[in-house]
């Protein structure tokens, strides 16, 4: 697995919009203010072209350029710089990624890559194709917040080498109070985390009540677009199990449009292709659905009737996802993941 430089100051912050740009509020107001923390705290920023576009559907502008501005920024084209952030989620980058040059990417100088949801596609290319390790966090304009969350510090901590361990937030927003006239509103945690422990068949008995360990290569994102890549060219997931097979993988999955059926269709499809034949643990972010059971199936059932033939420990309702806050997780490196007390642990290393 190939990691990147940790980022100093003076080095150079590239942002990219492969999927929504930063053309409405809040995120345009949020992610000026984002650009000017940045700038004080030492850091220099570099804005691709597409960065306040929003002439494409369901991305920034056309995919082609999407996916030009994406090659180019991480090659150095626009640029040098040592770590890139997307501006935003969406809905289409799948057709970007038909447009990104990883070949070249993956023989370029590996560097930070930060974003969650859309940015999947990209992400999970990074890492199971090009063997480059990449963060799943918050996008660009949540640093703009006031103040920030602990979690957008996490992240500047993992990218800047200060910390590798994350612990859960504790509490998390149900509701978010951010309009298009309060852009820096910071999130309204308001509910206590409450972590669903589910052990594997024949170590409940040994373990104490809500606690689990594993360990494997952190590998994983939005369902949404995982189920949307299985049997694609962006597929190689047997690949990297057979690459990784000692180490196994510790899958972090979480979703945002699918309802319960949705999510049991996904388990069911990265499961019929093979993604969870070397799964050592499952992390599970709280669905954007949450809490909203149809026809008997809950978010839970949805989940575990697939996660637990693999007789591994299910970790359940994490900070992962569309609810914030999100835990900031280097996809690629080799994790540790612990739950004891309703507090979820993971320390990654960069092996």
């Amino acid at each position: 697995m190939r990691y990147p430089e940790f980022l100093k100051k003076g080095d150079t912050i590239g942002f990219a919009a492969p999927s929504f740009g930063c053309a409405a509020e809040p995120y345009h107001s949020a992610f000026q203010n984002a650009l000017k923390k940045f700038d004080k705290m030492g850091y220099k920023t570099l804005l691709g072209p597409n960065c306040y576009k929003g002439d494409g559907i369901g991305i920034s502008t056309s995919p082609e350029a999407c996916g030009r501005e994406l090659t180019d920024l991480w090659c150095g084209d626009l640029g040098e710089c040592s770590a890139i952030m997307a501006c935003g989620g969406g809905e289409l980058m799948c057709e970007t990624m038909e447009h990104v040059d990883l070949k070249r990417i993956g023989e370029a100088e590996p560097k930070w890559y930060a974003g969650y949801s859309d940015n999947t596609n990209f992400i999970f290319s990074l890492v199971t194709i090009c063997d480059t390790a990449a963060l799943y966090a918050p996008c660009a304009p949540a640093f703009g917040m006031e103040p920030w969350h602990k979690n957008l510090q996490d992240t500047m901590d993992l990218m800047t080498g200060k910390k590798q361990k994350i612990r859960t937030y504790g509490k998390w927003e149900s509701v978010s109070l951010k309009t298009e006239d309060t852009p820096l509103t910071p999130y309204n945690c308001t509910e206590k985390t409450v972590l669903k422990v589910y052990q594997p068949a024949g170590q409940a008995e040994g373990a104490a009540a809500g606690t689990a360990e594993m360990r494997g290569r952190l590998l994983g994102g939005c369902m949404d677009i995982l189920a949307m890549l299985c049997g694609t060219e962006f597929d190689r997931v047997r690949e990297f199990n057979e690459r990784y097979a000692d180490d196994g993988v510790l899958w972090f999955l979480e979703s945002c449009d699918l309802t319960v059926f949705g999510i049991r269709r996904a388990m069911w499809q990265m499961e019929h292709a093979g993604w969870f034949d070397t799964a050592k643990g499952f992390l599970i972010g709280r669905p954007y659905h949450f809490n909203e059971p149809l026809m008997g199936l809950d978010q839970y059932a949805a989940v575990m009737e697939i996660a637990g033939r693999h007789n591994v420990p299910v970790v359940m309702d994490a900070d992962i996802g569309h609810l914030p806050p999100t835990m900031p997780l280097i996809a690629g490196s080799l994790a540790e993941a612990k739950v004891s007390r309703n507090v979820l642990t993971v320390e990654m290393k960069l092996l």
